[in-house]
């Protein structure tokens, strides 16, 4: 059975996390800033709650009669309860013989064009342990970017306004960029096993490192671009969050209004109407504040039963990245024209150089993982490779096809001015062959 260090790194980031917001609110409030104590508690409390009703919601707890566990949820120790819960199972499960097994199906990832259908016995126990893992996960993800994430810019920006960095704030924002790190990377591995559901996915560790250098560059030169552009310019990035947000919390919905499909009724037998609407928008409010920070992975359809289309779209992701790419490039250059004088000493010409690098740096490896370390890349119809070859290729064909237009036009304008030079038959002549020449050069 799979030692459950999944597990063990949520809790270790939600408990480490909220321990050092505690600690930087109470000096917060020592100081005197009232306002960044309650922005810090209000970023570390409200994801802790949201963590709490996703592990009740994952495990079904509301329909059950467990007044402790409800208890230990409401005293924000859910994640530590259902930690030592796994522990107990994962060292129980090799002493207890199980008397019920399942056996699930599932088929190897193709090697020499076959594909095998392997059998797999899972017991209470691993099941068990399956549902822990999803629903940390879920938690993780929650917990990453509507909470860690907006707290790591809230204490960046205060940094850079007291132009100050002390220990417990360094460790926290530390702290913070490796929980939005580790949500991102539990998107990828969640999109990856949904999309390929019926194959047994191994991911290899070369993948989890790689994946790990993607989004630390995206997230952390996305982050930095928004603290400089708010530090001088407060009001219009107001603006930016608002489109940016409601792009992409609306985009679903018109995708599913669109569709004409009936209204989804099979997420949990237990909601209601106005219960599912709660959590379909719940879900469309995590989707826009994953993608506000990076790339989600998981795209949301909400006319599908599993609420994620599982097929590869490159061109979304390519619009994606140009778009981020263009906006950040942007608000880098407002921030230069607006900086103040707490910039005096930075070099800002180099500072937008370097941020632009770390995002193409970003880009680089997320290339770089889809090349050589998905571990279902075999059955992706076209490679990153063959599809960037196409794209030069369509682009050398446009740059030829307009080079053959624009000789044929001037041979036309030079055949005009020389019409009572020479004979008109060979002028009627020298055009085709011109013609010719061009559609064979793009041809070729």
């Amino acid at each position: 059975m799979k030692f459950p260090g999944s597990v063990l790194a949520s809790v270790f980031l939600f408990v480490a996390e909220t321990t050092a917001a505690l600690y930087l609110s109470s000096t917060y409030r020592s100081g005197g800033d009232g306002m960044w104590q309650a922005l810090t508690l209000l970023f570390s409390l409200l994801p802790c709650a949201l963590v709490q009703l996703t592990l009740l919601f994952v495990h079904r707890d509301f329909s059950r009669d467990r007044p402790l566990v409800l208890l230990l949820h409401l005293l924000q120790l859910g994640p530590l309860f259902r930690c030592f819960e796994v522990f107990c199972i994962y060292c129980q499960s090799g002493h207890i013989e199980e008397p019920y097994v399942s056996i699930t199906k599932k088929r190897q990832i193709p090697k020499n064009g076959f594909s095998e259908e392997i059998e797999k016995e899972v017991g209470q126990a691993e099941g068990k342990l399956f549902t822990h893992r999803s629903a940390f996960s879920r938690a993780s993800v929650i917990q990453a970017f509507l909470g860690s994430a907006p707290q790591l810019t809230l204490q960046l920006y205060i940094s850079t306004l007291q132009q100050d960095v002390t220990v417990g704030r360094c460790l926290f924002m530390v702290l913070s960029l490796l929980s939005i790190v580790y949500g991102a990377l539990r998107c990828n591995i969640l999109a990856i096993k949904i999309k390929y559901d019926e194959y047994d996915v191994k991911v290899k560790p070369l993948a989890y490192v790689c994946i790990f250098l993607w989004r630390s560059f995206e997230i952390a030169t996305r982050v930095i671009v928004l603290v400089l552009f708010t530090s001088v310019l407060k009001a219009w990035v107001v603006m930016v969050v608002l489109v940016n947000f409601f792009s992409f919390f609306l985009y679903p919905w018109i995708l599913f209004w669109c569709s004409g499909s009936p209204f989804p009724e099979n997420i949990e037998k237990a909601l209601s109407r106005v219960g599912t609407t709660i959590v379909l928008c719940f879900l469309t409010l995590l989707y826009a504040g994953i993608n506000m920070f990076c790339w989600s992975a998981v795209q949301l359809k909400l006319n599908n039963p599993d609420l994620i289309s599982k097929s590869q779209n490159w061109y979304r992701l390519l619009v994606y990245y140009m778009l981020r790419f263009i906006e950040n490039a942007v608000l880098l250059l407002m921030w230069y024209l607006y900086k103040t004088d707490i910039y005096m000493y930075v070099c800002a010409p180099l500072l937008i150089l370097q941020l632009l690098i770390g995002y193409c740096t970003a880009i680089l490896f997320m290339l770089v993982f889809y090349q050589f370390f998905h571990p279902c890349k075999k059955l992706f119809s076209s490679s990153v490779s063959e599809g960037f070859r196409q794209w030069l290729k369509c682009v050398c064909c446009n740059c030829r096809q307009q080079k053959a237009h624009e000789s044929v036009g001037k041979t036309d304008l030079r055949s005009t001015g020389d019409r009572d030079e020479t004979p008109s038959s060979s002028k009627i002549s020298s055009v085709p062959s011109q013609i010719l020449n061009a559609d064979e050069l793009c041809s070729a």
